[in-house]
């Protein structure tokens, strides 16, 4: 079955993975996170039922 045959996929596969782990992913990793996470506390804001006007 020559789907089985890894040859020329193999290389490919561990070359993408260098060129990611070793190039990609450190440039993608330095960027600063434009929304930071924040310790506040989530406001809660109290709301009033609706009046229907036909009940």
């Amino acid at each position: 079955m020559p789907q089985l045959n890894p040859g020329p996929w193999f290389f490919i596969m561990l070359t993408s993975w260098f060129t990611y782990t070793m190039i990609i992913q450190p440039k993608l990793l330095s960027f600063l996170s434009t929304n930071p996470p924040s310790n506040k506390m989530p406001v809660t804001t109290s709301t009033t039922p609706w009046t229907w006007p036909w009940t």
